[in-house]
């Protein structure tokens, strides 16, 4: 399993950032998917889950509204979209194989956001 996390950096306040996973060395139209994050000192927290198909998605109350995450199938990469951030939003976010972030992990990015 590889899970290669790109596309953070730093944004403002209000500002927006797309996170994409590649996945690959395994069936990744199969599997649910996952992205998390762990903020400076703080433990993993859980932020979406997408289904194989892409139809289901869920959210974590904290990002419900500003985050979209989606799925391209044909590109075996996962995405989240990341709109209004907030200065909480800064972490290193991970995708994960498997919903709730049970599974394999990559390395993360780094989102943060400072005014």
């Amino acid at each position: 399993v590889q899970l290669v996390e790109s596309g953070g950096g730093l944004a403002q306040p209000g500002g927006s950032l797309r996170l994409s996973c590649a996945a690959s060395e395994f069936t990744f139209s199969i599997y649910t998917m996952s992205w998390g994050r762990q903020a400076p000192g703080k433990g993993l927290e859980w932020v979406s889950d997408i289904s194989s198909d892409g139809r289901s998605t869920y959210y974590a109350d904290s990002v419900k509204g500003r985050f979209t995450i989606s799925r391209d199938n044909a590109k075996n990469t996962v995405y989240l979209e990341m709109n209004s951030l907030k200065l909480e939003d800064t972490a290193l976010y991970y995708c994960a194989r498997g919903g709730g972030l049970m599974g394999p992990r990559g390395q993360g990015t780094r989102v943060t956001v400072s005014s």
